[in-house]
């Protein structure tokens, strides 16, 4: 059973909260705009981007988007923002000033990387015969996926600080220590365990759109 039908929200709740979101990150877009923040701009308007990435991929490719999927994917962008614009008033963001709102963010984040992996590789499976992916070796394959992501996006994180300080501007993604990267690094093998534990809940349609087109690329 899926978890939204556990807590019995519906289709269009989900869908009404995505949405809201998508206004929550315009409204972050826009502060940013007015206090000349590069940072809060910058990390709005890839959430932005990204949140359009589902309804895209639905009309134009007919990848089936389940409004749960499109709610987690908006979810984890909006809180990343939002943890960079920080409360009103507040003189640091929600990442200086929440020391969990980091993890919970990397979690997210991660569980949507997950999601991808996992997909790709149910539908590499289910589309070839020589290639056989056991449900252990699947749950092995998320979790090192994920960190392999993570730790490249420690390096980026650390590149783009060292680049920012170079030239006397403030950084667009902030590390805060090698003690925060090894906990970013712990959150994001929790995110890929919830994936690599639920994922056939909710990707399953993913995944089988993409074996279709493999599918459809081999025969043509």
């Amino acid at each position: 059973m899926r978890l939204r039908d556990r807590l019995g929200v519906s289709r269009r709740r989900q869908k009404q909260a995505a949405w809201a979101m998508e206004m929550g990150l315009v409204g972050i877009f826009f502060v940013g705009l007015y206090r000349g923040s590069t940072t809060i701009v910058v990390n709005a308007g890839v959430g932005l981007l990204v949140t359009q990435l589902p309804p895209v991929l639905e009309r134009d490719y007919d990848i089936p988007m389940d409004p749960a999927l499109t709610l987690w994917i908006t979810s984890a962008v909006f809180l990343h923002a939002f943890g960079v614009l920080g409360l009103p008033g507040s003189e640091t963001n929600l990442y200086g000033s929440v020391p969990w709102w980091d993890h919970v963010t990397h979690a997210l984040s991660a569980s949507v990387v997950a999601g991808v992996g996992y997909a790709t590789a149910r539908a590499l499976d289910a589309h070839s015969e020589e290639i056989a992916l056991p449900p252990r070796f699947m749950f092995a394959f998320i979790l090192l996926f994920v960190l392999a992501f993570g730790v490249f996006w420690e390096v980026i994180e650390f590149a783009l600080g060292e680049a920012a300080r170079a030239v006397g501007n403030r950084a667009l993604l902030t590390q805060y220590g090698l003690e925060d990267t090894m906990l970013d690094l712990v959150f994001n093998t929790i995110g890929a365990v919830v994936v690599a534990v639920w994922g056939t809940a909710h990707l399953t349609d993913v995944a089988g759109y993409i074996e279709r087109q493999l599918d459809a690329r081999k025969s043509g």
